[in-house]
């Protein structure tokens, strides 16, 4: 049996931090102690002065992803290899059908790209159009192939938006399975008026595309998906949240007992819009995603929403097209793909700006960048935590390690890197996927295919409880007689 002893280190979970040696073998933790028996054969690892935490977890990217005409340059295996070079151990990506394509149809042809995977994955689903079909293929998602998220853009007109009466039919199925909607909170029909307002005025160049997803149409989409899912009774996750109109409607849903969870990107946390205002259409166009990177006051508010736990979660978006890919819309922003990158990078932009500047505690930085989405996602402990028959996904943390981000240098397939030339102190040295070391000091060992598919069960104890509350709620109908004559 081979395992790996990983010695002298300070165990870092959400709730805790202690020293301990970890000892995995055959996929799983084993045991954690002080000063544990080296098993014969086994390969140490001196943890001494690091910190050893669970590996991350992405709940948000998008690999191969075929969108706006060309396909996403980063493969499942390309991508979590990249990832587990930052301490990242796990994705969960997108299926997304196309409009009228069987969900069972993208579903399949998802996972075929995904068997190359390097580190485990999971994925959400996207519903893009509604009929029966859709219907019985989220049940059998839920049922059979371990999918408990259905994904809803409400961006992107003409293309894969759902509309009000998709998000109301796909809410309520997902309540029925005991799953968890997530939106793309963008308003789409304003997106697209502005995108041509905007272009008949002769802004063509990239600076268009924050002027036409300006934060009022994300705060109105959050809004609305936040008021329909209390309505329908079901939780909600909002995925990349860059405005405070965002932050604020989450706040006060939450503040209302409704079960809503927000999610932040990395980038969004320290990039704001100056890059879309460079001279250089390359530059200024590999930023474009949706929604933009936004104003100082905006970085600020989501900073302060991960701190007192409005938002939950910590993510990349990662979806790498390369300039001449962006160059497609070299003379309309219309027609940049949109898309950055950021999986290899995440977890070190979160510690050197979250940790190191005070605003975020050693056990607030393991919540936000892997426990908390196994516990919104259904994969905690299993995921997530440091403890005694949980998958070995492991990242030791040296938390005085310092390095240069740069597209150079990192291992993400994309020509461009949207930290370039940070400077950043916190780093894994080491990162084990399964229990088997995949990246060492600069070393990267991983293997293609070696990545599993992860089940999510569908949120049963939960699920009891809404059934409950809808039955205490439950209106009773009028009786009403004839009138006498």
């Amino acid at each position: 049996m081979s395992s790996v002893l990983i010695k002298g280190g300070t165990i870092v979970n959400a709730d805790r931090t202690w020293k301990a040696d970890v000892l995995c073998a055959d996929g799983i933790i084993q045991e954690i102690g002080e000063n544990l028996e080296t098993p014969a054969g086994a390969e140490i690892v001196d943890a001494a002065a690091q910190y050893v935490m669970p590996g991350g977890i992405d709940p948000h990217t998008h690999m191969e992803l075929p969108f706006m005409g060309t396909t996403a340059s980063e493969d499942f295996f390309t991508g979590t290899t990249a990832g587990v070079c930052g301490g990242t151990t796990m994705i969960i990506d997108f299926v997304i059908p196309n409009p009228k394509e069987p969900l069972m149809d993208a579903y399949k042809k998802w996972r075929g790209w995904a068997e190359k995977a390097a580190a485990d994955y999971s994925f959400h689903v996207a519903v893009t159009w509604w009929d029966e079909s859709v219907h019985k293929d989220m049940g059998t998602l839920v049922e059979k192939y371990g999918v408990n998220s259905f994904k809803h853009f409400m961006a992107y007109k003409g293309a894969i938006m759902a509309d009000d009466e998709v998000l109301v039919n796909s809410f309520t199925r997902a309540r029925e399975l005991g799953a968890i909607a997530t939106v793309h909170a963008e308003n789409g029909e304003l997106v697209a008026h502005l995108q041509n307002e905007l272009f008949a005025a002769g802004i063509t160049g990239p600076e268009g595309h924050p002027l036409s997803r300006p934060p009022g149409v994300e705060g109105e989409a959050a809004e609305r998906a936040i008021r329909i899912a209390d309505v329908l009774n079901v939780p909600l996750y909002i995925v990349h949240n860059s405005a405070i109109q965002a932050l604020n409607a989450i706040a006060r849903a939450r503040a209302d007992g409704q079960r809503v969870f927000g999610e932040v990107l990395a980038g969004h946390l320290v990039i704001d819009d100056s890059v879309y205002r460079n001279p250089d259409f390359d530059f200024a166009a590999a930023h474009v995603m949706s929604p933009p990177f936004r104003s100082s006051e905006h970085q600020a508010a989501l900073w302060k929403g991960l701190q007192c736990g409005t938002l939950h979660t910590t993510a990349t978006d990662h979806c790498c097209f390369c300039a001449p890919q962006k160059a497609a819309g070299k003379d309309d922003f219309r027609k940049i793909p949109n898309g950055c990158g950021g999986v290899e990078d995440r977890m070190g932009v979160l510690w050197h700006h979250g940790v190191n500047s005070g605003r975020l505690t050693v056990n607030e930085f393991v919540a936000a960048t892997s426990t908390n989405a196994a516990k919104i996602f259904n994969i905690y402990p299993k995921k997530g935590s440091i403890s005694v028959g949980a998958d070995a996904d492991i990242a030791v943390w040296d938390p005085e390690k310092t390095r240069t981000i740069s597209a150079k240098t990192h291992h993400q397939n994309i020509d461009f890197n949207v930290f370039e030339g940070m400077e950043i102190k916190g780093a894994n040295t080491v990162t084990l996927s399964q229990g088997k070391i995949v990246y060492k000091d600069g070393d990267v060992r991983t293997v293609k295919g070696a990545g599993r598919y992860i089940d999510r069960p569908p949120f049963a104890p939960f699920y009891d409880a809404l059934k409950i509350k809808s039955a205490v709620e439950k209106p009773t109908a009028v009786k009403r007689g004839k009138k006498a004559a």
